[in-house]
């Protein structure tokens, strides 16, 4: 049986301009931003694998989603993962939970929501696991190894 649930991607950047896809040339400030996914699919939390594999350059197919510009530009560090298992769509839930300070649009094509991509000027980690409980999951941690110079 595959995994499903929704995940929390945090990454770091020293301050960016990147182009993502039709939003265009997006300016991100320095800082930590947390990208709220979800992973009902087929494929379920595979899909995690995905972005650490991206992020580490093993991609023969051009970036799909917003997410995968960020994952595929040496401005940006994937620091951590933090996902947890459910059935339920909760990934809206979970961003609003985490507020709106943000990349407008980022993320959420498919739904009402304002943005899927949250800033921080602080490591949001501990952040991130207690909105997955507060959204009635259990947060697991997801080894990143760094194959890039990071934080």
């Amino acid at each position: 049986m595959v995994e499903k649930g929704i995940y929390c991607l945090i990454l770091y950047t020293e301050g960016a301009i990147a182009s993502v896809g039709a939003l265009g040339e997006v300016v991100f400030p320095a800082g930590w931003y947390i990208y709220v996914g979800s992973a009902l699919g087929p494929g379920g939390l595979a899909r995690v694998a995905r972005h650490i594999r991206l992020f580490h350059g093993d991609s023969t197919s051009p970036p799909r989603w917003h997410i995968d510009y960020l994952l595929t530009d040496n401005q940006f560090v994937l620091e951590r993962v933090i996902s947890a298992e459910t059935t339920e769509r909760l990934e809206c839930t979970l961003a609003q939970r985490l507020g709106y300070d943000g990349v407008k649009g980022f993320g959420c094509s498919d739904c009402r929501c304002t943005t899927h991509l949250l800033y921080r000027k602080e490591n949001p980690q501990g952040e991130c696991r207690r909105a997955l409980t507060d959204c009635g999951c259990i947060p697991v941690e997801i080894h990143v190894p760094h194959g890039r110079t990071g934080v």
